[in-house]
């Protein structure tokens, strides 16, 4: 017999089979998922979470769709938080520590508690980020943010407001347009796209059927 655990999603008391994610403990309960379930896989960010286990006194960050329930889990999505997204032209600003200061003025009342690096749901060094921003070393700041999926979580735990998946992103953009070389393969790439080299390609694969798109996915030659 599958061992059964309890869980209460949004406060209500459920018994799930303890192989299941968060995201199918929700969809087992009842629950029918129209946004916030995005990729399923751990990449998108969407199924942000907080959960806490009864006796426990640890508030933790996850995405719902790669975190296994538990017995006792107390469990609450938060499917959108709104971060503060600055409107700039990638082409007008320059990787300068003034311009970081101009976007996005809150990282300097940081005040190093660690809550965002605690709540990562990819277990980042964010706080470690925020401070390569405020240096302006912004290719640390890419590569420490790297593996940033935009969930918001530790925006939610931060007490000086700081919204640090958009830094991060901002440090990325400025690290591709003006610090990294340039990837000579890949603007070749958009230059084939852009003078129609791969059209009849497209154009096939949209004439194929669901079933032959699967085929084609299943035994795809993979790259070692």
């Amino acid at each position: 017999m599958e061992e059964m655990v309890n869980v209460y999603l949004y406060g209500k008391k459920y018994t799930v089979p303890a192989s299941l994610t968060i995201m199918e403990a929700f969809e087992y309960s009842g629950y029918q998922l129209v946004r916030g379930c995005g990729c399923r896989n751990g990449f998108c960010g969407a199924c942000a979470t907080i959960y806490r286990i009864k006796g426990e006194h640890m508030l933790h960050g996850c995405l719902a769709c790669s975190t296994q329930v538990a017995d006792n889990m107390y469990v609450a999505s938060i499917p959108y938080f709104p971060l503060e997204k600055k409107i700039y032209s990638i082409e007008e600003i320059k990787p300068t520590e003034e311009i970081m200061m101009q976007l996005y003025p809150e990282i300097y009342a940081c005040v190093g508690c660690n809550a965002c690096t605690k709540a990562c749901t990819q277990q980042l060094k964010v706080m470690q980020y925020i401070a390569y921003a405020q240096r302006g070393e912004y290719e640390k700041c890419a590569e420490a943010s790297f593996d940033c999926v935009m969930c918001g979580v530790c925006s939610t735990r931060c007490p000086a407001g700081i919204s640090h998946p958009q830094v991060a992103l901002l440090a990325r953009r400025l690290t591709g347009k003006y610090i990294k070389p340039e990837a000579k393969h890949l603007t070749k790439r958009v230059e084939d796209i852009a003078n129609g080299v791969f059209d009849d390609a497209v154009a096939e694969i949209m004439g194929k059927s669901v079933e032959e798109l699967k085929d084609m996915y299943n035994n795809r030659e993979i790259e070692k």
